[in-house]
């Protein structure tokens, strides 16, 4: 099988995450898209709801669209969630894997892979989907800037939507609405559980 994976914090999964998604499917024709919910990132965000929390949601935004999957495979491996691991942890569950496994990531990330975990041994081992906004100049510099060679990977334009985490939880705080944002049954989860309320200890 050719497996593809989405790795995010998603804290929250928005509807910006699922579009590129689906723009990435398509674009590729692939029949799945793996979205791996980070248990514990290397460098914490501010206001990073519990993983639990950030995987029901991811779960609740897929649970709809056939192709789309969502695996747990960080929380079973101790420790920080280094990125290089979850791809070493995906070729050991799934020895049927044909080829390299796709990674999905965003410009801006791509630019900083060299401050990654084991840079040289990730890019051994996937093939980067890079997503690069219409209209971005001279695409191809993003790959050429890096100093590791040899790089697999396919850069894509995708839609310019200005939807963020951030955003979301900042609207959260102010007690705004998050409709159409994240999916209904998101908005639903976050505003049950009292997620990214700044007097919320738990989260």
């Amino acid at each position: 099988m050719k497996l593809t994976v989405f790795a995010g914090t998603f804290n929250p999964i928005h509807i910006a995450h699922l579009i590129l998604a689906e723009s990435v499917r398509t674009l590729l024709d692939l029949d799945k898209i793996v979205f791996i919910p980070s248990y514990m990132p290397p460098h914490r965000e501010n206001e990073l709801a519990d993983a639990y929390h950030r995987l029901k949601m991811v779960k609740l935004s897929v649970c709809d669209n056939p192709n789309f999957e969502v695996s747990d495979i960080e929380f079973q491996i101790p420790g920080k969630s280094y990125t290089v691991n979850t791809i070493k942890a995906l070729y050991s569950k799934y020895p049927d894997i044909e080829g390299k496994i796709n990674f999905i990531i965003g410009a801006d990330a791509f630019l900083n892979i060299e401050t990654w975990h084991k840079p040289d041994e990730l890019i051994e081992l996937v093939n980067f989907i890079i997503l690069a906004r219409q209209g971005t100049p001279d695409a191809e510099k993003i790959v050429s800037g890096i100093k590791f060679k040899n790089i697999n990977c396919a850069i894509l334009e995708t839609p310019v939507i200005n939807i963020s985490s951030t955003y979301i939880r900042n609207r959260i705080i102010k007690a705004k609405s998050i409709k159409y944002l994240v999916k209904n049954n998101v908005e639903e989860y976050i505003l049950q559980n009292n997620l990214y309320i700044l007097n919320d200890k738990t989260n």
